[in-house]
């Protein structure tokens, strides 16, 4: 049987089809989000590649905003991702309050006070809130800027209003932070550097996670976290880690948010810690590795109103 449209009908038809076809065009128009890549250099050979496969992986499946700073003095690698993303400190900035605070000391050539010296143990080594607020007053913006600008550290904005954890950071100027601590410098003198690695090294256990996961014994751990939990980008969790020995002198800078919990958060750090740990420093069968605690902690920063 032979079925004749009219000419209308043609035309009808032709409309409905190009209708139909629109939404269907205007769908596949917008291209999809790329998410950043890891990207790794080197002076040794293959092992760019490596960390840049097995950082990878460690991130395969997580959910979390993750920025990654590495860097290894004795075998000149870099590794960075979203090395530009501001996220909220959290309690990182207080390895800048003190370093600000030995900073403005070395200025006016003089030593820490008992007052001073025992608000910095507590801030750093029991992430003490109170002891931080103390500090952050007593400098004031005016100086930790400066000392901002000092250390090249162009893209950290300090907190407002006294909420120093609200302070925005990125890992590219928090690796500039702990190259300052870990190398000589005009900025640290030496024995500013030596005394926040001390601090840094005296860590309660429990604050002891991110990082240093995975860390041979043959190296030495220096560690700062921080977290915070917000209406916008859920949990934040960060660790800032230097470390030296076995013939290596690293640090690593992870900055995460949009974790669903804080245990999600520091489980993605600690991933991405194993993979550069195992990769940077070749260990036998028989060196222990450093296992962090199974109940983390870490203060809670005050913020405003939500």
């Amino acid at each position: 049987m032979t079925h004749r449209f009219s000419r209308r009908a043609k035309a009808s038809a032709a409309a409905l089809g190009a209708a139909l076809l629109i939404p269907i065009v205007a769908a596949a128009t917008p291209a999809a989000a790329t998410t950043p890549a890891v990207s790794c250099t080197s002076g040794k050979a293959g092992l760019a590649a490596k960390l840049t496969k097995d950082i990878t992986a460690a991130l395969a499946n997580r959910k979390s905003t993750v920025a990654i700073g590495l860097y290894d003095r004795s075998t000149k690698t870099t590794c960075t991702l979203r090395g530009t993303t501001a996220y909220d400190s959290a309690s990182t900035v207080k390895v800048t309050v003190l370093a600000t605070l030995l900073w403005d000391a070395k200025k006016h050539n003089r030593y820490l006070t008992s007052t001073e010296t025992s608000l910095a143990t507590a801030m750093i080594t029991k992430s003490d809130n109170d002891a931080t607020s103390k500090l952050w007053k007593q400098l004031g913006l005016t100086k930790i800027k400066d000392f901002l600008a000092a250390a090249k550290m162009t893209k950290t904005v300090p907190g407002g209003g006294g909420y120093w954890g609200l302070t925005q950071e990125n890992v590219a100027d928090e690796q500039k932070l702990l190259q300052l601590v870990t190398a000589k410098n005009s900025v640290l003198s030496d024995n500013s550097r030596a005394y926040i690695q001390k601090l840094m090294g005296q860590v309660v256990s429990d604050q002891r996670w991110g990082t240093p996961a995975g860390a041979p014994s043959t190296v030495s751990v220096h560690v700062k976290n921080g977290w915070l939990q917000r209406s916008t980008h859920g949990w934040r969790v960060h660790s800032l880690g230097t470390f030296n020995g076995a013939g290596h002198d690293y640090m690593m800078s992870v900055l995460t948010q949009d974790n669903s919990t804080m245990d999600y958060g520091v489980t993605t750090i600690q991933n991405v810690a194993k993979a550069i740990h195992k990769d940077l420093v070749p260990t036998t069968a028989k060196t222990a590795r450093y296992v962090p605690t199974s109940r983390p902690s870490e203060a809670f920063v005050a913020t405003p109103a939500q």
